[in-house]
């Protein structure tokens, strides 16, 4: 009974061991779930960049030849008393309908081998033709101030006047001579000698005459000047042989254009040649450097110009039509 006592007794004391450790374990609370994160809003979208517009197409700038088009008439500078090359026409008649200015002549008021060439260059640009007569020595010198548009007077190029004036292909070539008074007994250049010898301001003429470099090409140049030669100059080179013939006596011949010459002994003036041409000359159109507009595209346009009177004929009608030869072509020595 004692050991029955006993072991029901560990019973009780091992069930309530039992019990008492069953109490003290619990179940562990589940871990408390993580609230989920925010959403994050979507990034607006960036709006697109505006279009640019397009930038306006730049208007072309102006130039001279442009210039030339707008206004619908090409201003030439030439010599009025230049016979056969440019002079007066004293039964032409002004066209009411001209563009020119009405400080200007127009192609009816002039005539001449000159005038005829420059009156188809502008024909060629489409254009009409209008004449300024400034002084020659103010033609060679450049900055023109914009009072003329080119130059079509016989003008020889030079190494001094390329300097501010530019050229083209030369249109015509001509020899200078010395023409002497018939009764100054002149026979030869030599005779010419301690003489006085007259000569436009600002020519080539009188350049060579004063035995200064003409600025020209070393095989163009025939003969030297006469020794001691006293140089008179009167505006024109055409101005001596009308002083010649008009009695003056203060010089005994001049030096000019042989076509100039001829011209003058067909006309009656009282004078001869003497001796050979003494150099030849190329002469071109001319324009300014220092225009205010760029010249560039016209100085091309009328180099293609006259290229293209040559090669159809056309330079070579005038010269025929003013000089009764053809001068067109380059000489030979």
């Amino acid at each position: 009974m004692k050991r029955l006592v006993t072991l029901s007794s560990l019973i009780v004391i091992a069930g309530l061991l039992l019990a008492a450790c069953g109490g003290a374990a619990t179940t562990a609370a589940p871990a408390p779930t993580e609230a989920p994160k925010p959403t994050e809003a979507p990034k607006p979208t960036e709006a697109p960049k505006p279009t640019e517009a397009p930038k306006p197409t730049e208007a072309p700038k102006p130039d001279l030849l442009s210039e030339i088009k707008k206004r619908g008439y090409i201003v030439v500078s030439t010599d009025p008393n230049y016979e056969p090359q440019s002079f007066l026409n004293t039964t032409g008649k002004r066209p009411a309908d001209t563009k020119c200015p009405s400080d200007q002549l127009t192609s009816a008021e002039m005539q001449g081998f000159d005038v005829d060439t420059a009156v188809e260059i502008g024909k060629r640009l489409g254009v009409e033709t209008c004449f300024a007569t400034p002084t020659w020595d103010a033609i060679t010198a450049g900055s023109w101030a914009d009072k003329w548009d080119i130059s079509v007077g016989s003008m020889t190029i030079t190494k001094d006047r390329q300097k501010v004036l530019d050229f083209i292909t030369p249109y015509y070539y001509t020899p200078a001579v010395i023409a002497a008074a018939k009764d100054a007994g002149i026979k030869t250049v030599d005779d010419l000698k301690g003489k006085a010898v007259c000569a436009g301001t600002s020519t080539t003429y009188e350049t060579w005459l004063k035995g200064e470099d003409l600025g020209l090409p070393a095989a163009s140049i025939y003969a030297k000047p006469p020794a001691d030669v006293k140089v008179v100059t009167l505006e024109t080179d055409q101005e001596c042989a009308q002083a010649i013939a008009s009695g003056r006596k203060d010089f005994v011949a001049y030096v000019t254009s042989e076509t100039v010459v001829d011209s003058n002994i067909a006309a009656g003036v009282p004078v001869e040649k003497i001796g050979k041409p003494v150099y030849s000359e190329d002469l071109s159109v001319s324009i300014d450097k220092s225009h205010s507009l760029p010249i560039d595209s016209l100085v091309a346009e009328l180099d293609k110009i006259v290229k293209d009177m040559h090669a159809d004929g056309t330079l070579t009608n005038f010269s025929t039509k003013w000089f009764k030869a053809d001068l067109t072509q380059a000489p030979t020595k």
